[in-house]
């Protein structure tokens, strides 16, 4: 699931991948009203499969730090308010769901964007961090190259 749910550097929010143009790609945004529109090279997308954070030993995909906020929450929005949130609260919530993070490498910025990224994938319905994109169904993406 997290391969199809992609960010996009300079747009707030997640987007879900719908389809692969010849030099685009078609995304629609998680939210209520579900806008679409095409995202060049040049808007630097990422998807949430490919972003991993560091802790002290390795680095630790981002599927498994959302699931262990998902354990943590009881499968609810955070309880912790990102936008109000000290610094050393934000360091608190992740230290309670990635122990060994790497404080020198993981800036206040990163937790509220991983909080607010956990928040949307939840209001959405999108849970399931351990699906794969083969196990998806009815996705829409090709294999064209």
């Amino acid at each position: 699931m997290l391969e199809t749910i992609l960010a996009i550097s300079g747009k707030p929010g997640l987007y879900k991948l719908v389809s692969r143009g010849n030099h685009n790609l078609i995304v629609e945004t998680l939210d209520t009203q579900k806008k679409r529109f095409p995202a060049f090279a040049a808007d630097k997308i990422i998807s949430l499969a490919d972003i991993a954070m560091y802790t002290d030993e390795k680095e630790v995909p981002l599927r498994e730090v959302l699931n262990n906020i998902k354990a943590k929450e009881s499968g609810k929005t955070t309880s912790i308010d990102y936008r109000k949130a000290s610094k050393d609260e934000l360091y608190a919530f992740l230290g309670e769901v990635l122990p060994n993070f790497d404080r020198d490498r993981i800036y206040p910025s990163d937790i509220k964007k991983l909080i607010q990224w956990y928040n949307i994938l939840i209001e959405n319905g999108l849970t399931d961090f351990d699906e794969t994109l083969k196990e998806t169904e009815g996705n829409n993406i090709d294999d064209r190259k």
